[in-house]
């Protein structure tokens, strides 16, 4: 029964639900386990609206990915509740809701599509985020090779249209070209990157609206050759 009300209600719900927004905007004034105990329903109900939501994206983006259909929506999202051990903040919850869509899981080394889920800070994106030594190597021995290939991905309309460029940031970046590579390489700047990742702002508005599956699909087909770009070097 439990699974018929899931299947049933994923076709009503096509978008996030006002009371998800109200619930995160909530916990972020009270985060507490107290609190949080006695508003378990609204989350739950929270939850089940973002799962119903990314269950959705994987059906309709998984016929242009086919590398992500297999995945199931509550394994492709993130738990709310944060590791605060290593913190100097000691808040149990995340104020956010997030969900990825690797070929491998959300947790793996592949790169993949993120949807993340706050009031005042929503996007869409994805990309390849701080991967381990030995991959950011291949990572960069693919982008060096393939200078041509990469720098159209990055540069072409569709690309542009949605996301402009991958982030800059300086903690995803070096300062100094990696070793093995001279600082007159023409994709120096991309060889320079921890991470290459990049996202797009969506406001409460579009979020609420009848066109947010199809408007994130349209987004991550936007992503794809770079995730195909990067994948290939990683399983390469």
């Amino acid at each position: 029964m439990e699974k018929q009300n899931f299947l049933y209600s994923r076709k009503l719900v096509l978008m996030i639900q006002p009371a998800t927004l109200k619930f995160l905007k909530d916990l972020k004034k009270n985060n507490s386990r107290e609190w949080f105990e006695k508003n378990r329903k609204p989350y739950e109900n929270a939850k089940l609206n973002f799962i119903e939501v990314t269950q959705e994206i994987i059906v309709q983006f998984g016929k242009i990915d086919p590398t992500i259909s297999h995945l199931e929506a509550k394994k492709s999202v993130f738990r709310i509740n944060r590791d605060v051990r290593f913190s100097k903040d000691k808040s149990p919850y995340k104020t956010n809701m997030g969900m990825f869509l690797s070929k491998s899981g959300k947790n793996a080394t592949h790169a993949g599509y993120y949807f993340h889920l706050e009031p005042g800070d929503c996007f869409i994106g994805g990309g390849l985020y701080m991967p381990m030594a030995d991959l950011l190597a291949k990572v960069r021995q693919e982008i060096d090779y393939n200078w041509n290939e990469f720098s159209k991905i990055i540069s072409s309309k569709n690309f542009i249209t949605h996301y402009n460029e991958l982030n800059t940031s300086k903690e995803y970046t070096l300062t100094r070209p990696p070793k093995g590579y001279e600082a007159d390489n023409p994709a120096i700047e991309f060889l320079k990157m921890k991470s290459w990742i990049t996202g797009k702002k969506i406001s409460e508005a579009e979020l609420m609206d009848k066109k947010l599956i199809k408007n994130t699909v349209a987004s991550f087909e936007a992503l794809q050759p770079l995730i195909q770009f990067f994948n290939r070097a990683i399983d390469g």
